[in-house]
């Protein structure tokens, strides 16, 4: 995991929220070229309803507010405090609460891919996360936000931060890996190159 500063990691968090399907577009099509075309799936997507990242995370969950009253006074990254909240706040990413009612449901969501297990050069095990570089060049967003992708075949033609859309069943199950703690997994029957409407940049 990215080393990081306690100003970063709350901007980190307060920015999560507004990446998902925007970031993934916006990269798609140069993503789309980093590797050859490749795709597993035994199921039609058809069967599978597409899911938000928004959706993973329950409502009125706010792991920032009590961090930005705490590190109000906070000016240098070096003060000792800052680093005592890093830690407190990486913990409470990591035990990010996740939405039980989505347990068992037969859903398709795209994101990038950060390799965790490979078999001859193909993908048994990866995360799923929402933006680019997150568990690489960034820490990883809150556990919410993170999936534990297990593919029922292994997969060829994805390397690191490829974009994919994964179709399974999704488990509110929490995992713990050398690249971040995951909230939820997926028994995945289908991974595919993601192709996505081209992106249209936001008015905000």
């Amino acid at each position: 995991m990215a080393a990081t500063s306690w100003s970063a990691t709350i901007a980190l968090c307060l920015a999560w929220s507004g990446l998902s399907s925007e970031c993934i577009a916006a990269s798609a099509e140069a993503a789309a070229g980093a590797s050859p075309p490749a795709a597993h799936g035994a199921a039609p997507a058809a069967s599978f309803r597409e899911l938000k990242w928004d959706e993973l995370v329950p409502k009125g969950w706010d792991p920032s507010k009590s961090f930005r009253a705490r590190g109000a006074g906070i000016v240098s990254d070096a003060d000792p405090r800052a680093w005592k909240l890093m830690k407190e706040f990486r913990v409470v990413l990591d035990n990010a609460p996740t939405v039980e009612g989505l347990d068992g449901s037969a859903i398709k969501v795209p994101g990038y891919v950060v390799p965790l297990e490979t078999v001859r050069g193909e993908l048994k095990e990866f995360l799923l996360v929402p933006y680019f570089g997150a568990c690489i060049h960034t820490p990883p967003p809150p556990a919410n936000q993170v999936i534990f992708v297990r593919a029922e075949k292994p997969v060829a033609g994805f390397r690191s931060m490829d974009t994919v859309w994964v179709s399974g069943i999704l488990h509110a199950t929490r995992q713990e890996s050398f690249a971040g703690a995951s909230g939820y997994l997926i028994d995945a029957v289908a991974v595919e190159r993601y192709v996505g409407e081209p992106s249209v940049p936001s008015s905000r």
